[in-house]
């Protein structure tokens, strides 16, 4: 039930992921560690990954209903000692897969730790950097090496992880920064990425200083507070694209430390990857491979502004009161005998009314359908909608969008106690009821994550029509006459396989004029 500026999620996001796929760089040991003996190792108590051997990507693809063919390469920091393996990859890959983009975490050849604490190890060379650096010095272009294998390795099966070749990024932070721009540096054409994300970089142990001729946006991203000094790194390749002509944008946050990644501070610095979403918006990575129809229809931008609209509405009336109060104050009271008939539900109501409107006009009945509404909506302007207007008869048609779980998670008790509660004040108001099943729908354009949801319609309208036989009250099974084999509705019926046609109304139609007919009112 969607109307592009007229559609809400309560509970979002939820990481959606696949199965993560490790894809070993090479077929035997790497050039230049042929002779390594030391096997890799983790230390879950640190999240981390240590002496690195066989390089490899860990891929995390986004449902293809997200999929925009944008991917990025992520190289976690360490000092090229160790992986901050979660803070600074897999949660990285889950965020951007919520974006609808392809992520892989690298794994690249590490320096050799000779004991099981890799962290103290570190530590303790981390107090001389000009140390540190000669160290490293053998094992960086090693890594460069393994990253630009990787970009090799995503263009070359592009399809088969269904990314554009031309959409391919690298990330990196602190050492993974240093490795992000040692491969923009350094790479052939062919090999280079389209763009570059280095966090909190650390510049001096970076190879090359060329800055590409190709177009290659980068964002950059530190904290002014890094303990490690690296706050002017990241201002001075900023500098660098910025007077070659090449889009640029940093981030330099007054407080944050180093090695934030998706870490919660409480700071300004938890949201970092906000802007990284928003720049990678305004250069095209966020365009869907397989827009729904609303977004075809209206466009992506239209259809996500729509949602924060929707949402800014709902909290100032939830139960949008507003949409036909003023209509119900023009309304004139029923005549005396009139059997006055109020149709109270969703957008299949409220389409109702538009697609064949002279049934409405002929019969005097009133439509009182708003677009992406759910149950516990409807018992909310229930008495305003339906009890004011002194109607005789009540037809509640509703379901589909507490099952797309338009506001929140789907509970078939909640949804029954919200239909048996405005049965219970239409029955105190001396208001006949007519319950109306859900109609057939195999899926939800505007929530394709949920996928096939056929079989919690069906249990539903059971429920519904357990209901309606307890209560002595009218049951009309619009399901069973609209629906096809595989419980949804085709094309003819129902053109988005929610919305009926005007030839399903029709088919609704005689089905509820024959309920209506039956009922004495006094």
């Amino acid at each position: 039930m969607f109307r592009f500026n007229l559609i809400l999620w309560f509970v979002i996001p939820i990481y959606l992921v696949s199965a993560q796929q490790v894809i070993q760089l090479y077929d035997t040991k790497p050039e230049g560690s042929e002779n390594w003996q030391w096997s890799e190792k983790s230390d879950t108590s640190h999240a981390i990954v240590y002496n690195v051997v066989q390089p490899t990507l860990t891929a995390y693809l986004p449902p293809y209903y997200l999929a925009t063919g944008t991917a990025v390469i992520i190289a976690p920091g360490g000092a090229f000692h160790t992986l901050s393996i979660e803070n600074e990859g897999r949660e990285v890959a889950k965020w951007f897969n919520t974006r609808g983009i392809a992520a892989f975490v690298l794994k690249y050849r590490l320096a050799h730790s000779l004991t099981d604490d890799p962290v103290a190890e570190l530590r303790e060379k981390m107090n001389d950097f000009g140390k540190l650096d000669a160290e490293n010095r053998d094992i960086v272009p090693l890594a460069m090496q393994d990253a630009i294998i990787a970009i090799r390795h995503l263009r070359t099966h592009a399809k088969e992880y269904d990314i554009d070749v031309h959409k391919i990024g690298f990330m990196g932070f602190s050492a993974g920064a240093t490795l992000a721009m040692s491969v923009v540096y350094n790479a052939e054409d062919g090999d280079r990425p389209d763009f570059v994300v280095p966090v909190y970089a650390y510049e001096p142990a970076i190879l090359g200083s060329q800055v590409p001729e190709e177009e290659t946006p980068i964002f950059l991203t530190v904290a002014g507070d890094d303990p490690l000094g690296m706050t002017l790194h990241s201002v001075n390749i900023y500098r660098k694209w910025f007077e070659a002509g090449q889009p640029a944008e940093l981030h330099v946050y007054e407080k944050g430390g180093h090695g934030f990644g998706m870490r919660k501070q409480g700071l300004p610095t938890d949201t970092w990857y906000e802007r990284l979403g928003e720049w990678l918006e305004i250069h095209g990575y966020h365009r869907k491979l397989y827009p729904n129809k609303y977004e075809k229809l209206f466009g992506q931008e239209a259809v996500a502004r729509g949602k924060i609209e929707k949402w800014e509405e709902l909290k100032k009336d939830y139960a949008e009161l507003a949409h036909y109060r003023e209509r119900n104050k023009r309304l004139p009271l029923p005549e005396d005998g009139a059997k006055r008939v109020v149709f109270l539900g969703n957008s299949i109501t409220a389409g109702w009314v538009r697609t064949d409107s002279s049934f409405f006009i002929d019969h005097q009945f009133i439509g009182r359908g708003i677009s992406a509404q759910t149950s516990s909506q409807l018992l909310l302007r229930f008495r305003q909608d339906v009890v004011n207007l002194r109607p005789k008869v009540v037809v509640i048609h509703i379901g589909t969008n507490d099952i797309a779980e338009n506001t929140g998670p789907y509970d078939p008790e909640f949804t029954m106690s919200n239909i048996a509660s405005m049965v219970d004040i239409a029955a105190m108001n001396d208001i006949k009821v007519i319950l109306a099943s859900v109609v057939p729908s195999t899926k939800f354009e505007w929530n394709r994550a949920l996928g096939d949801r056929s079989d919690l319609i069906v249990e539903l309208n059971q429920r519904i029509k357990s209901l309606a036989e307890k209560r002595g009250i009218p049951y009309v099974d619009y399901h069973s006459a609209l629906k096809n084999p595989e419980n949804g509705m085709n094309p003819e019926i129902a053109p988005d396989g929610v919305h009926p046609s005007l030839i399903g109304y029709r088919i609704m139609e005689a089905l509820v004029m024959d309920a209506i007919d039956k009922i004495d009112t006094p």
